[in-house]
């Protein structure tokens, strides 16, 4: 195990963050728009949803950067910018935690269906290898892969993060089946843990898609396929 979730968990739970982009719409982010570029035109709204988490307690927080990959920016004409928006991301996270979170980069899908032959897993390594080189650059401490539906998609993701040396949290978003517990690609939780702590995650979990009930089903399911560490963030209804 990696030794800052080591320490992380000495103390236990840990309480992270919650949503960024809901905040971020009720601070002037119109629906639909990329909430990535915020980074750098307008740091400061950024910054004070992070304070907020920061000040709510939270141990871990992320950052802006949840699609800021190649693929899912250049959607928006933005697809040269990867490099500093995500280096923003982490600068505003790092400076709102100061000492009291750590930061933890989030890096979410491309959008891109492997499945449906838009993509292949040689280009989402690439596309994932460029935003969390651009990510590690900026000095997080560690690296949240979240909201996947694809396991091949998420692996592609954790093979590129292995690279950097930090601590990597692989999260999938478990919202179909008859009692949403497969992913919109048909995974179970236990094949995601097995997949993903072989894949070299140090963190196992679930994001979005349901809310903490649900929960409750998809952490047992996870917490029995795997030694790892559970990483839980249901929505807030």
């Amino acid at each position: 195990m990696h030794a800052l979730i080591s320490r992380l968990l000495a103390e236990k739970p840990v309480l992270t963050d919650g949503a960024w982009g809901t905040e971020l719409q009720k601070l002037g982010l119109a629906p639909g728009s990329p909430a990535d570029i915020w980074n750098l035109e307008h740091p400061e709204r950024v910054e004070a949803v992070a304070r907020a988490y920061v000040a709510a307690g939270s141990r871990v927080i992320l950052t802006n950067t949840f699609q800021a990959n190649y693929i899912a920016l250049d959607r928006h004409g933005l697809g040269e910018r990867v490099r500093e928006i995500n280096r923003a991301g982490v600068e505003i996270s790092r400076r709102a935690a100061g000492e009291r979170a750590h930061v933890f980069a989030s890096v979410g899908p491309t959008g891109k269906m492997l499945a449906a032959g838009d993509t292949s897993e040689a280009e989402l390594t690439r596309v994932f290898a460029e935003q969390i080189e651009a990510l590690a650059g900026a000095r997080p401490e560690g690296l949240v892969i979240e909201t996947m539906s694809d396991l091949d998609e998420a692996c592609c993701a954790v093979l590129a993060a292995r690279a950097t040396g930090l601590p990597i949290v692989a999260c999938m978003a478990f919202d179909s089946a008859k009692n949403k517990t497969r992913t919109m690609m048909g995974t179970t939780p236990e094949q995601a843990a097995t997949v993903l702590a072989a894949a070299g995650a140090d963190v196992i979990g679930a994001n979005c898609g349901q809310g903490i009930e649900g929960y409750l089903r998809i952490y047992r399911e996870l917490a029995a396929a795997t030694g790892c560490p559970i990483w839980l963030k249901p929505n807030a209804g």
